[in-house]
């Protein structure tokens, strides 16, 4: 019933008298091509995986509305690999399953005094991502049918307040149980994500609740209550260097229906020296541990989860035990080279150890290459993911070319 709503809703608006102002079309196209290879061990197969995914829509702008319409599809080329739909369990899982779905429709109003209102399917990337993204690096990207009011009537203080009551994962129309395995379509719920950001001189003190109702069977345990505060801010020390720094803690614990009961800390520093065009930074951070059991670890799952804790994405899921990541990376970016508009080289690495018990889970190593060229983004990405304690040993390759307008 309550999808049932977003429609409705937006044809309504759309035929208002405020729309009678000039109307201007603009195209969205978001295109990749792209190779996967995956090596994980025991598996007897490698995944091959090549995948093409086409976004494409239009926004409608008059006056104070803009009406945003976008659809999703994605080709398997070479379907070697498990989609974790396909049930081709030999190989190891690439989730980027074949899929053609309405990615967002979404009615954004302006009209209101440092007030931004918008209502539909739309993309929701807060702060950095680690507790609600778009899942970005996956074909299917994770969108939300939901209500959300940008508020900043205050020199230099930003409300936001979302309230969604669907999630729509990367598994697409194909989605669900499968295989005893919940990979649902969409995931209903009454989440409220709230944050409330404050801007000074050295950086951003910002203060979030993020409330996640998961409904559907199997995803019951992920329904948690998550309150803490992020400041993250740049200080230049020179003309060409530059101090970067994230602090952010939280307080997690079980929520709705969740049969867990449970609560577990969350915190992490980040520190980058920017000198000129290179870049060398490092971090810990800690997705804290209860009592041992499944999912009554701190869970992130409507983050961007490839963002974070190695890309060979074997913590999409906090273990029983917890996660302490303690990592460091190096950078170089060039700018206008040849033909190019922008090349870029990092390298990271990452020890991976429990929150309680001592264990050690594994270690890891990545490195990508990026080209830029007009609208067209060329990427070479690596990951190798050295088991311990925890998982398998993994490696995976990526080679993708982009092109958005």
């Amino acid at each position: 019933m309550r999808t049932a709503i977003l429609p409705m809703l937006v044809a309504g608006l759309v035929s208002t008298p405020a729309l009678a102002d000039p109307l201007v079309l603009k195209p969205i196209v978001d295109a990749r091509l792209r190779y996967e290879h995956v090596d994980q061990a025991p598996l007897p197969s490698d995944a091959d995986a090549v995948t093409a995914r086409i976004r494409a829509g239009f926004e409608a702008i008059s006056g104070d509305f803009t009406l945003l319409a976008e659809s999703e599809a994605v080709l398997a080329i070479n379907p070697a690999y498990n989609s974790g739909l396909n049930g081709k369990t030999r190989y190891p899982i690439v989730p980027d399953p074949q899929n053609v779905e309405l990615n967002r429709l979404q009615l954004q109003y302006r009209g209101l005094p440092a007030t931004i209102v918008t209502v539909g399917r739309q993309r929701i990337n807060l702060d950095d991502q680690r507790f609600v993204g778009s899942v970005g690096w996956r074909d299917n990207e994770q969108t939300f049918d939901a209500a959300r009011v940008e508020w900043s009537g205050i020199k230099n203080l930003k409300a936001d307040v979302t309230y969604a009551w669907d999630t729509r994962t990367i598994w697409g129309i194909d989605g669900g149980n499968r295989f005893g395995l919940a990979r649902y379509q969409g995931i209903g719920g009454d989440n409220i994500f709230a944050t409330l950001a404050y801007k000074a001189r050295l950086g951003t003190l910002t203060g979030f609740a993020y409330l996640i109702d998961q409904d559907r069977p199997l995803v019951l345990g992920n329904s948690s209550q998550t309150y803490g505060a992020r400041f993250a801010g740049a200080l230049p020390l020179s003309k060409t260097i530059k101090l970067n720094y994230v602090a952010s803690y939280a307080r997690q614990s079980d929520y709705a229906r969740n049969p867990n009961r449970y609560a577990a800390s969350y915190y992490a520093a980040d520190v980058a020296l920017d000198v000129k065009a290179f870049k060398v930074g490092g971090g810990y951070e800690v997705l804290g541990a209860d009592n041992g059991l499944t999912l009554t670890s701190f869970q992130t799952p409507l983050a961007t989860l490839h963002k974070f804790n190695g890309w060979a994405d074997k913590f999409l899921v906090t273990p029983p035990n917890g996660l302490r990541d303690a990592y460091g990376s190096v950078g170089y970016g060039w700018k206008k080279q040849g033909p190019f508009d922008a090349i870029a080289l990092t390298a990271a690495y990452h020890r991976f150890d429990s929150d309680r018990l001592g264990q050690h889970y594994g270690d890891e190593i990545d490195v990508q290459a990026s080209l830029k060229r007009g609208r067209y983004t060329a990427l070479v990405k690596y990951a190798d993911y050295d088991a311990d304690r925890f998982a398998t040993d993994t490696s995976k390759l990526w080679l993708s070319l982009e092109w958005a307008i």
